[in-house]
């Protein structure tokens, strides 16, 4: 072979073997085998509100008690000397009572989801772990019922009104349960997605994530009587002020209805967007929870964000009794706040 045929062949060899490198690194390698863990989700980033005055650090935020909750502290109801908090990884709901700032009763409730609430004298807890809801008695801690009925989201929610207890099962149905005889009294088919129910003037209101709207239902005749457009996926649901709120998972805003003319009054800018969180009433103002920015405080006057407050903590709330109640879902407490941090 001559020198000049050499150098050709040499340069021929390169030139198949650079492209087979690059057709390499743009080629991705099969897959092992065998199981692979689920990549992790992007951290949803929630940008907050910017108001000066208005932004503050989660150390500035003044508590009046810590409880400890094992396990992951989430959906919470007030009643008249307690606080009931339930928590699914540690199979259980807890009492807190606030006259002393201690842990009371706990009850063993399998892994129990979709909210808390209070009426006819019982905690009614569902639970996702045997797909019932289960009654319980405050006195003892016993339950007392257990109701067929499987939750449509572990996000979803329970709401007592009009004699009745308010539950939405799949898919997506609404039960109306009758508490003299712990049995479905009626069943009512929502749009899919439909799932977090409150009840204000007289009727019962239901947050679709699916459809983006609230739904209104008329307990007097069990049918939906109005669907309204509102935010982006909204999912939690409070009322107070004559109106009804959503906290929207796609945006972070808060949506707020009329129950007088079914109207949406408000848009009100969170910055909040993404999974989990709650919303709740209670004198003049409207309290928000959410991953990173544990609560936010709205003036239902002016229907603007007067506080917001960032960092650990968070996931359930409840306001009420003169305290705001904060569930840190992942630091296994719950905090006892005051609504003015002045």
């Amino acid at each position: 072979m001559s020198k000049a045929k050499r150098i050709a062949h040499v340069a021929s060899a390169l030139t198949i073997l650079s492209v087979s490198m690059l057709h390499a690194q743009q080629t991705p390698l099969p897959a092992p085998t065998g199981a692979t863990p689920p990549a992790r989700p992007p951290r949803i980033v929630r940008p907050g509100v910017h108001t000066p005055g208005v932004s503050h650090p989660m150390d500035e935020l003044k508590k009046t008690a810590v409880f400890p909750v094992e396990g992951s502290p989430d959906w919470s109801v007030i009643t008249r000397d307690a606080v009931w908090v339930s928590s699914a990884r540690a199979n259980h709901v807890v009492q807190l009572l606030p006259a002393t700032n201690t842990v009371g009763l706990i009850v063993d409730v399998a892994r129990p989801c979709s909210g808390l609430t209070e009426g006819f004298g019982s905690i009614w807890a569902p639970s996702c772990g045997t797909h019932e809801l289960d009654r319980l008695d405050p006195a003892t801690g016993k339950i007392v019922a257990s109701i067929p009925a499987d939750a449509a989201n572990s996000e979803g929610g329970i709401a007592t009104g009009a004699g009745s207890v308010w539950f939405v099962v799949k898919p997506s149905k609404l039960l109306r349960i009758d508490p003299r005889s712990n049995t479905v009294a009626a069943t009512i088919d929502l749009p899919e997605g439909t799932e977090n129910p409150t009840f204000a003037d007289g009727f019962v209101w239901v947050s679709s994530f699916g459809q983006n709207q609230l739904i209104k239902v008329d307990p007097e005749t069990n049918t939906v009587v109005a669907t309204i457009p509102i935010g982006p996926k909204p999912r939690f649901i409070t009322a107070g002020e004559g109106s009804v709120w959503t906290l929207n998972q796609g945006d972070g805003t808060i949506s707020r209805v009329d129950t007088k003319t079914g109207k949406l009054v408000a848009t009100i800018e969170c910055g909040i967007p993404g999974g989990g969180g709650d919303l709740s009433y209670a004198d003049g103002f409207v309290w928000a929870a959410m991953f990173d920015f544990p609560l936010t405080k709205v003036d239902a006057k002016t229907n603007k964000v007067v506080g917001q407050w960032a960092g650990p903590g968070g996931d359930g709330m409840r306001a009420g009794g003169g305290s705001v109640w904060l569930s840190n879902l992942r630091l296994a407490s719950v905090w006892r706040i005051p609504p003015q941090q002045d």
